[in-house]
């Protein structure tokens, strides 16, 4: 399963992603709303970076990831939230199960992106739908079909002190997948070094089939960005940022 050993070192592979920049990105849109925004599901929400940053601004906080060992560092991390604490779900997306409604729902990183059954993700899109109050909004972004296309035979290398991670990209135009191979070597208590593999794979969804599942969901208003930007996408960018609305 994806992030089953490189869970422990994401947040230090991924130190670059500005997770203050995203929320001010997201509170942006929210001020946008015509519903107020008060309670935030942050699916996919992964090791919870994001999902401290809104609950530390005054959100109340649902994350559900599908990954276990993500959702302990989440745990973790977010007992030092300010206000009222964050609630943690382990679910797949398209089988999201809340115990009440939310006003936003927001699902970064390009998530959307790992589930890799189009008919699965139609079902999350609906399911978001269902548990959304009316008016509420749907905020994700994707990595472009172009972008993953350009990452076929890319070689990568993350590493610290106590960690050391290769990863290689190919993408399959027949299946419309890129897949990632990782390569993980992580320092032990002992001294010792254990290495570790995984797998990662993202679909490449068209913006045009993502749009029409979300009218198929019942989202209208639905508009397209460009990456952490109040603008439409320009031609050639890597990541597309999705904003619908639930109709009041």
């Amino acid at each position: 399963m994806a992030y089953e050993y490189l869970a422990g070192c994401y947040d230090r592979f991924t130190a670059d992603v500005n997770y203050r920049r995203w929320a001010d990105y997201l509170e942006k849109h929210f001020a946008r709303s015509r519903l107020p925004i008060h309670t935030v599901l942050d699916l996919a929400c992964g090791t919870g970076s994001l999902t401290l940053e809104l609950a530390n601004r005054g959100y109340e906080m649902i994350g559900v990831d599908l990954s276990e060992e993500m959702l302990a560092q989440a745990a973790e991390k977010c007992r030092e939230a300010q206000g009222i604490p964050p609630i943690f779900l382990h679910q797949a997306m398209e089988g999201l199960d809340l115990y009440g409604t939310i006003d936003a729902c927001v699902c970064c990183l390009d998530s959307v992106n790992y589930v890799t059954r189009p008919r699965a993700l139609a079902r999350a899109f609906q399911r978001v739908h269902t548990f959304l109050m009316p008016g509420g909004l749907f905020l994700f972004d994707i990595n472009t079909p172009d972008k993953l296309q350009g990452l076929d035979g890319q070689i990568f290398l993350d590493e610290d002190e106590e960690a050391y991670c290769v990863w290689r990209a190919e993408y399959s135009p027949r299946r419309r997948i890129c897949t990632y191979g990782f390569d993980l070597f992580c320092l032990e208590e002992d001294g010792l070094w254990r290495r570790e593999e995984e797998i990662h794979e993202e679909y490449a969804y068209q913006p045009q089939e993502l749009e029409d599942m979300l009218r198929q969901a019942g989202f209208r208003h639905i508009r397209q960005y460009g990456e952490l930007k109040m603008r439409s996408p320009k031609p050639g960018e890597g990541r597309i940022f999705f904003v619908a609305r639930k109709e009041s």
